[in-house]
Order: C-alpha cells, then structure tokens, then sequence
C-alpha cells in the first residue's frame, strides 16, 4: 500500500518502523516527520494539521491508508476531510475525538456508558476549583479541559500548588478536579472500526521525570509490555484484557455510536487499578507515547491490515492480534531542562553506537539533521526500544545504549521496568 503517515514523534516512528517490517514493499511517507523517520519514510511538505491540504495530498497522490498519529489533526478535522473524500483514515473524527479534546465530554460518555471512572467536577472559575478541591481533599487532581499535550495534569498534595495548576488553563478553558484514584495504572490500547473492538497488549508508562515517580508529570519517560505482574490481579493478561473490553471498551464505542459520533481508530484506555475494581483515568484518541513503542515491537500480526481493517469497517474479518512472547522496555532520553523550559538546537551524538546493540533499535521524537549532524529539537528527544526474553536482558539492553549517546544535559529515568514483579 501507499501510506501516509501524519506526526512528528518517536510514535510516529514506531508506526513507521512496524509497517516496515511487512513483508510487503509498502511506500510509506510521512509528514512532517524528524531526522530518525526520514531514514524510514519519505518526507513530504505537508501541514499534518490542514483537513483541505491532508485531503487534496492523499486524493491527487493515491495514498492507500492515512494514519494519524497526534491529537491535533484529529481535534482539527482531518479524518472527517479525508473520509469525506472516500480516503481509508485511521482515526476518529472531529467529533468523536472529543473523547480525548474535551475531559469533561469523555466523563459524560463515561457515565452514560456506564463505565467505571472516578469522580469530576467541571470547573471555571477558581472559586468552583476551590470548592472541587474541598469536596475530594487531598492529594489533588486537576486537569485541563482540553489538550494539554500530556503536561495538563497535576496530582499534588498542595492545595495552593493545585489551585495554581488550575489557573493557568482557566486562562484558556474549564479544569476538571477529579477524585483521586490510587493503584497501579495500565495502558491498553483498541483498534476499533466505529462497531467493534479489537485490542493489543497492555503497557506500563512512567509519566514523572525522575526516579521513583518523583518530579512533574511529563509526557511519559518510559515504559513496558507486557504486564507479568496482572496474572496474580486477574490470572492472566488475556483475563485482564477481556474484562477491560467488556466493561470499558466495547461500551463507550456503542455510547459514541448511538449517539452518531462513531469512534474509527485508535481507543487508548488509561486505567488504574484500585482496590474497588479497574477504572478509566482518561481516554485517548490515538496510539499512546510512549506505550506505542513497547507495543508494536512484540505485534506479530501486520499493523497495516488491522489500521486498514478499522478503517475500512472490517475488524470483525479479523482475529485477535497476537503478540510475541519476549518483552519490550524503552527508555526516553529528554532534553536538559525538559518538560518546563528544554534546551534545544544541542549535538546528539553516539546514535548509530546505540543502534548497533543487539535487540536495540531507536524512535526519534525531536531530532533534525544539520550539517554536523543530528541535533535535538525539543523535550523528549528519542526513544531507546530493547526487546529480549526477559526484562533482565531488555534493560540492560537499553542502558548500554543509552551509555552511546551524548547529548550535553541529558535527562532519562534509571528505573524503568526495574521493579517489574511489583508493577513499577
């Protein structure tokens, strides 16, 4: 197929590099892309965010199958210009991809599906987040209403630190405050064609900065999969999934259905796992970063079937996708200074060192080239993906080629999937 690839991310790059390792001699371009996915796709001059711009390239250039891999294209139009069109999108509508654009919407699909979520206020003004904060004490949620680009949530004990939270995005919009929910957390992701749902394995992230959970939320620093410790919760992963399906999944794509929006694409759950049962932190619309990388590495079915599969209406054709049984862990290496002000424009050096270790291979997210070579454009910089037989062997992995690349002022977690056995 000819493919157009939408985003700029080390997800991007991880859609890209499980579509390259087809069999078939798929043409694979993307846009706008990084340094790393231009050594795996052809870059074109698009705005990934344009519905008319996406609709009037994939129409005059043939293009097979969008994927959409960002929020933002979604949030803007650019699957319903392209299904206007007859183009096979991977990836909600305008409309539907609310679910992710708008907490406060994914909270009213959520209780009119009947799935288990935690409680929310929808505020606007800081006296309303005050009294939110009162009514569930501490710690404290807050989220902003819209897109945050994973940097709009505050858990924090704080009062005063929470209602600081809270108005820098009122400034732009509503917060939600929300109960707090404590247990481990799980991403799981589902392809979905608007009726059915097909799901994938279950990842972990690491969203703070610093070891042992410490520091600002981030866009995530790592992560995992699959999930061993879930066989002692749920006896086994296939059991945790099914129950996740039946109670999360499959509901909220009949709500968005019934209510004429229906959900095409990719239906990120986050869950966490509490001691009342499996609840949804927050929905997303498209594949999560940077569970993605750990997720399509152990696929073993081709990713270009099932997108098309979903696109197309078609998933009930399909079985359930099948994943290796060796594990993944990536490991994020971000800017100096990241997330609150990243340093950019510096040297990235020892890439094709770390590439060379074995069972490694690397998904950029912020890297261009110039004429010395590559340099990092923003926060999170790269992924370094290991794949092994046991977490062990994956992780030790990934350090030894985090240990090839120079980026003056680098910052990564050391503790990803270190405590496994215990879901951290």
């Amino acid at each position: 197929m000819r493919i157009l690839v939408l985003g700029s991310g080390a997800r991007e790059h991880a859609i890209i590099l499980a579509l390259r390792s087809e069999d078939a001699p798929h043409e694979i371009l993307a846009a706008p892309g990084n340094a790393g996915i231009a050594r795996d796709a052809t870059i074109v001059d698009l705005d990934a965010n344009d519905p008319v711009a996406v609709a009037d390239f994939a129409g005059t250039e043939s293009v097979d199958l969008v994927v959409i891999g960002p929020e933002a294209p979604l949030v803007a139009g650019v699957a319903d210009a392209l299904r206007t069109r007859g183009i096979p999108v991977f990836g909600p509508g305008r409309a539907a991809a609310q679910l992710e654009g708008s907490k406060a919407f994914a909270k009213r699909i959520m209780d009119a599906a009947g799935v288990p979520t935690g409680g929310a206020v929808r505020a606007q003004t800081r006296e309303e987040v005050e009294a939110a904060l009162d009514r569930f004490g501490a710690p404290h949620v807050v989220k902003a209403d819209g897109l945050a680009a994973g940097k709009g949530v505050i858990v924090t004990s704080d009062r005063d630190a929470a209602l600081a939270h809270a108005e820098t995005y009122l400034a732009v919009g509503s917060v939600l405050v929300e109960e707090f929910l404590d247990g481990p957390e799980v991403s799981l992701f589902f392809l979905s064609d608007g009726d059915h749902v097909l799901p994938l394995s279950p990842a972990q992230d690491f969203k703070r900065l610093r070891d042992g959970d410490e520091g600002p939320n981030t866009g995530g620093m790592g992560a995992y999969s699959p999930l061993p410790w879930l066989d002692s919760r749920f006896g086994s992963e296939a059991a945790f999934v099914d129950l996740v399906t039946t109670e999360v999944a499959e509901p909220v794509i009949r709500q968005l259905d019934a209510e004429g929006t229906p959900f095409i694409g990719l239906l990120y759950a986050g869950l966490i796992l509490t001691e009342q049962g499996v609840k949804v932190i927050e929905f997303n619309a498209r594949f999560g970063d940077p569970e993605t990388q750990v997720v399509l590495p152990r696929l073993i079915d081709p990713l270009s079937e099932l997108l098309l599969a979903a696109s197309s209406g078609h998933l009930e054709d399909l079985p359930r996708p099948a994943f290796a049984e060796d594990v993944a862990v990536t490991v994020v290496l971000a800017s100096d200074g990241y997330p609150e002000s990243p340093v950019t424009g510096r040297a990235l050096m020892g890439v094709d060192a770390a590439s060379a270790v074995e069972g490694v291979h690397l998904a950029h997210a912020a890297t261009a080239e110039h004429d010395a070579g590559l340099v990092a454009t923003g926060g999170r910089v790269l992924n370094v993906v290991a794949v092994a037989t046991t977490f062990r062997a994956a992780r030790e992995r990934a350090y030894r080629a985090l240990g090839e690349l120079g980026l003056e002022g680098a910052r990564f977690r050391t503790d990803i999937a270190a405590k496994v056995d215990e879901g951290l």
